[in-house]
């Protein structure tokens, strides 16, 4: 009889382990055909097999999304090696300039509201732009303009230090790098990519509301969405998730850095702050493809429309559109982390993928690619 009753123990236990882990992994392959499954196997193998080629004991996240769910999640190699952590589905990483398709969804939203208009000069509410080196000679500067890498503003203003300072103290450091910024063309000339643009677009729209820019991004998007593993500032009980950042842009492996910049990096906030999970960022992927979105759809194809001057970018999104692809999304890359997202709206399809270090065998964008196109083709 205690064996028998033990033995029903034991059965129960295994039967509740089998229901947790159904539960726990339905999200992620609920949804995939078996037409699917070779393509995302092959896929994995390629990420594990590169992992494993990097040998820097990182680790890999994705997330594939079809219309209008998440129909899988993984994770692949090590959060932290040095802590023996696994990555998992809720993994955090640094997103990079992703962060800037979160500036010009705000921006768009402001539009929407009438509160300002995309060819407004950003003088209008933020004088202090005027004080850009050579603005005099260069002409007014719009919030399209900003949005689109067609300001004509170098990519970084030449302070050593632009990139160091606590997140509470980003917008006094942008508004000293904001002398030592100059030009590279006219405003609406030609596009070059300006991480300065987008801080200052980002500082611009704060002050047409009067509502500091993180805590705008947080009521306006994050909270709507639900997106509850996304932040500018990590709080202390989810920095264990964080993925370790290895830095190896130089070639040595820089674990300091990566750190170091959890408190905060200078005036780049708007253009690169956030941290996230491809499972929550697949919330706000969702949303540009038009699921539960923030944007009117209006808004969402304006985001996609190329200006004069401007090169296969929109408004905060990359934008790709020929006979073979019609493909917006973007890439991010911070000391640590590199990510990178994709929708293909041919068909419905999207890839999100995070990494915590910066040089790989996989090219992030071109992996996306490979992994569309594949799922295409299997459809």
């Amino acid at each position: 009889m205690v064996i028998k009753t033990y033995m029903m123990k034991i059965r129960y236990r295994y039967i509740l382990f089998l229901i947790t882990f159904i539960t726990t992994y339905q999200p992620c392959y609920g949804q995939i055909s078996p037409r699917l499954t070779p393509v995302i196997d092959k896929f994995s193998s390629r990420l594990i097999a590169d992992i494993k080629k990097d040998a820097l004991n990182g680790s890999i996240s994705v997330a594939i999304i079809k219309k209008d769910r998440v129909i899988w999640l993984d994770a692949f190699g090590y959060a932290n090696k040095d802590n023996d952590i696994i990555a998992d589905t809720n993994t955090i990483y640094r997103i990079g300039s992703i962060t800037k398709t979160f500036t010009a969804t705000l921006l768009m939203q402001l539009v929407e509201e009438g509160k300002l208009k995309l060819d407004d000069p950003v003088e209008n509410y933020l004088p202090e732009i005027k004080n850009l080196n050579g603005y005099a000679e260069a002409g007014k500067i719009t919030f399209r303009q900003l949005a689109s890498h067609t300001s004509g503003l170098k990519r970084e203003p030449d302070v050593s230090s632009a990139d160091v300072g606590p997140i509470d103290q980003w917008e006094s450091k942008l508004l000293s790098c904001i002398p030592k910024t100059s030009f590279n063309s006219k405003p609406g000339e030609q596009f070059l990519y300006s991480n300065m643009g987008f801080a200052i677009l980002g500082l611009a729209l704060s002050r047409v509301t009067g509502i500091p820019y993180i805590q705008m991004v947080q009521q306006r998007i994050l909270t709507p969405l639900h997106m509850d593993d996304t932040f500018f500032v990590l709080p202390d009980d989810k920095k264990a998730r964080l993925a370790q950042g290895l830095d190896n842009s130089n070639g040595d492996i820089n674990t300091r850095l990566p750190l170091h910049e959890i408190q905060g990096r200078g005036y780049r906030v708007p253009n690169g702050g956030i941290f996230s999970t491809p499972r929550d960022l697949s919330k706000f992927v969702l949303s540009l493809m038009g699921v539960q979105p923030v944007l009117t759809a209006k808004s969402r194809r304006q985001m996609q429309n190329i200006p004069d001057g401007g090169k296969r970018y929109g408004l905060g999104l990359m934008v790709i559109n020929n006979h073979l692809w019609d493909v917006i999304g973007h890439n991010g890359s911070v000391p640590g982390y590199t990510s990178q997202f994709l929708i293909d709206q041919q068909s419905g399809y999207a890839v999100i993928l995070m990494r915590n270090y910066n040089s790989g065998s996989t090219d992030l964008e071109q992996a996306a690619f490979d992994l569309l196109k594949a799922l295409k083709d299997a459809d």
